[in-house]
């Protein structure tokens, strides 16, 4: 069993007047360890699909197995607890809670799945350690350059060692050089880490980086 499994997925959306198509039948694979980047125009349905992946929204019809668990049908709370599980996440918009230290935003998925102890902060250490903040622990979001933040937050990602990573546009909101720096901290990590990554980005660099591309037009896998 692959790590992903998408079959003949469908999203569609019923407004008053018409019917949108936004994914007209989906099939693809992702294998264990694979690095597979989704790309396509803008409206071609990426974000829609990735959402889909994690459980953030519902498919029409079709099918989603990730990592052996068929999530089409789970409840929402079974899905939450699921994410906690075997999904890690890295956004466009970091999603630091400001609150928080770098450590602490680092530690919180490992604290939401009933982790507790030094084990849990040894790791997070590590972490920021690797993505070169091990300096920058007990500074908060606001204290932290857009770049800093994005590697927190990748830190955080991989801090429960999920099999699979789900990124939406990693570098969108940062300038070149910390773009290409976030890139080659998301691709080590993930070949350090094992976990199958599965991100969605209109950067050129990044997808070529990819071991897979994915690509999407008007609905439909145009290339895989």
């Amino acid at each position: 069993m692959p790590a992903i499994r998408v079959s003949a997925l469908t999203k569609t959306i019923q407004t008053a007047t018409h019917r949108v198509d936004i994914l007209r039948g989906i099939d693809f694979d992702v294998q264990h360890g694979e690095f597979v980047a989704i790309v396509g125009p803008s409206g071609s349905g990426k974000s829609t699909l990735l959402g889909l992946l994690a459980g953030l929204d519902t498919p029409s019809s079709g099918q989603i197995i990730l990592d052996g668990v068929d999530i089409t049908g789970l409840s929402e709370d079974s899905m939450a607890l699921l994410r906690g599980r075997k999904v890690g996440f890295v956004f466009q918009s970091y999603h630091l809670l400001p609150t928080l230290t770098a450590e602490e935003n680092v530690l919180l998925p490992f604290e939401l799945t009933g982790g507790n102890g030094s084990s849990g902060r040894t790791r997070a250490r590590e972490l920021l350690e690797s993505v070169g903040l091990g300096d920058r622990r007990e500074h908060y979001p606001v204290q932290l350059s857009g770049g800093e933040q994005q590697r927190v937050a990748l830190a955080r990602a991989f801090m429960v060692r999920p099999p699979i990573l789900l990124a939406d546009e990693p570098t969108g909101n940062l300038d070149s050089q910390n773009g290409q720096h976030v890139l080659e901290l998301l691709i080590s990590l993930n070949k350090r880490e094992g976990t199958t990554l599965v991100l969605v980005t209109h950067d050129p660099l990044l997808s070529s980086r990819a071991s897979r591309l994915i690509t999407l037009r008007d609905g439909l896998v145009v290339q895989d």
